[in-house]
């Protein structure tokens, strides 16, 4: 297998996409008009081309990035941006870009995703960036070339090579140090001065998603309006500022190959940003599903976590105390965040099902699940 990524909204309230991931398994198969030589060729075709090889093989050369002709293999569903493994001979890396317009301004922007990947190279468990592109006529769209990184990603069962209780144990002791070690970053000193606002993150967070309720609510709901206005009356006031993440989860990472089970690669930056690090925490522990968790449904993204050996989402919490040095007095108001947030996404999915604007039938899933959502984000807040 390889590196990976996937997709979601820029956590410092500015719209982004979400990425993909260059890794698990197969992705969807190639269409006719996705891949073509020149951009003559594209030209003929009804939509624009994804891939043009013979200006990326130019683009390559010039970069010492292989040798002959490409060999190109989709990975994930192409939701989002889109990502390719590519192999000129013994040599292979992984590309990525956005997918075809109309796009939305500022999202799918996958040089500030391979911008913070090269900030943080030596200094957290990223893939290395190989090679940059801001210049449309090469493929039609910037683009970025990492290197493939071996591993799994661990989503719906583990790898038979770590699926021991001492390696499940591990697995999430490593998802915290790695995140330790993303928090422990000189953001300022790896040059992501302006990369976001390090002060009022939890402010704009509270407008930002407040406002976006507004526009997606099909329907009143009380639990929603009293835990937006818990979190406003009970706001705390963050340390000091570092990277944030973003969609960090056990999803979002990549075990190495073999046991001792060890994070070799965290993916999915494209939401990340400069802010409150315990917004990340929080994010990893109301995702984390325990042994004793009733059914989550559609919200349990990682059954996995309930086997065996899988430390409890307070084992992680204590775990990142320690080794951060981060008071974790208020993680309940950050795990509530977390929760809300999800909600006022999930309410805009489902908007979009009941209006017609999609044929999605799992969106219309949401109606509910926003409501069993809206009943956890509440126990969170009051206790219960």
């Amino acid at each position: 297998m390889s590196g990976a990524r996937r997709d979601q909204r820029r956590p410092d309230g500015d719209e982004s996409s979400q990425e993909r991931r260059p890794d698990a398994g197969k992705g969807t198969p190639l269409a006719a008009d996705d891949v073509v030589r020149t951009h003559e060729e594209g030209a003929a075709n009804d939509r624009e081309p994804l891939l043009v090889t013979e200006p990326l093989m130019a683009f390559l050369d010039e970069r010492g990035l292989g040798d002959g002709d490409i060999e190109i293999e989709p990975v994930g569903e192409g939701h989002s941006n889109v990502t390719y493994v590519i192999r000129r001979g013994a040599w292979e890396a992984v590309i990525r870009r956005p997918p075809r317009g109309p796009l939305p301004p500022s999202a799918h922007d996958v040089l500030r995703e391979a911008r913070v990947l090269s900030a943080t190279s030596g200094q957290a468990r990223v893939p290395e960036v190989l090679a940059t592109c801001d210049d449309d006529a090469v493929i039609g769209a910037p683009f970025y070339v990492m290197e493939r990184v071996e591993g799994h990603v661990v989503t719906s069962e583990i790898p038979a090579e770590l699926d021991t209780p001492e390696d499940r144990r591990r697995m999430g002791e490593e998802l915290v140090d790695a995140l330790v070690e993303v928090h422990a970053v000189d953001w300022q000193a790896s040059g992501l001065e302006g990369f976001g606002k390090p002060t009022g993150y939890l402010e704009r967070q509270l407008r930002r998603f407040g406002g976006l309720w507004e526009h997606n609510r099909t329907r009143e709901i009380e639990a929603v309006e009293r835990v937006g206005e818990w979190l406003r009356d009970n706001l705390p006031e963050s340390g000091p500022a570092t990277i944030v993440h973003g969609d960090y989860r056990l999803g979002n990472t990549m075990m190495a190959p073999r046991s001792p089970a060890r994070v070799v690669a965290i993916f999915d930056w494209e939401m990340a940003t400069i802010g409150d690090p315990l917004a990340d925490l929080a994010y990893l522990s109301v995702l984390w599903v325990d042994a004793d968790d009733p059914p989550l449904g559609m919200f349990e993204l990682s059954a996995v976590t309930r086997q065996e050996g899988f430390p409890r989402r307070a084992d992680l919490v204590a775990r990142y105390e320690e080794r951060s040095g981060r008071s974790m007095t208020d993680i309940r108001w950050y795990q509530t965040l977390a929760l809300w947030k999800s909600i006022v996404f999930m309410e805009g999915n489902y908007k979009r099902a009941v209006s017609g604007a999609t044929d999605d039938p799992f969106l219309k899933q949401f109606g509910d699940g926003v409501l069993q959502l809206a009943r956890r984000a509440e126990e969170t807040a009051f206790g219960g």
